[in-house]
């Protein structure tokens, strides 16, 4: 989903739907894969087998047929193969719980996501913003402007 040029975003009216479109755009646009950030599942057995190869990221269990917008079934948040929250309202939501967690228990970024939780760390948030990767440094001074 990239931003408003795709189907779920330019058609949803929940802004929690266009807040999920425009993190995973933020991945794309820093030239990682937002499904290492995000994965989705139509199956709890799915998601308990994918779950325990994750090292960090976010379990989205949708009910079948489910449209964009509508309710999930679990939104959670997985570390080192354990979900460590689950029931979580959305994935905003558990992007930034994630970052909280990511940030207090001083892990490392995932390799694959570094750049995007780099951005929410440093510009976004403004915390130790001060030495910047190049591809966020660019992307700074592309919003600054």
């Amino acid at each position: 989903c990239f931003l408003f040029f795709c189907d779920p975003c330019a058609q949803a009216d929940n802004i929690q739907v266009k807040r999920e479109c425009i993190l995973k755009a933020l991945c794309v646009y820093l030239n990682e894969d937002p499904e290492k950030l995000v994965k989705e599942y139509l199956d709890t057995e799915d998601s308990k087998i994918a779950s325990a190869e994750t090292v960090i990221g976010i379990s989205v269990i949708l009910h079948e047929g489910a449209e964009p917008g509508e309710n999930v079934e679990n939104v959670s948040i997985i570390l080192e193969g354990i979900e460590v929250m689950s029931e979580l309202d959305n994935v905003p939501f558990a992007v930034a719980m994630l970052l909280g967690i990511i940030y207090t228990m001083n892990l490392n970024y995932p390799q694959e996501l570094k750049y995007f939780f780099e951005f929410l760390q440093k510009i976004f948030l403004e915390l130790d913003g001060i030495k910047l990767s190049h591809k966020v440094q660019v992307l700074k001074t592309l919003l600054s402007r």
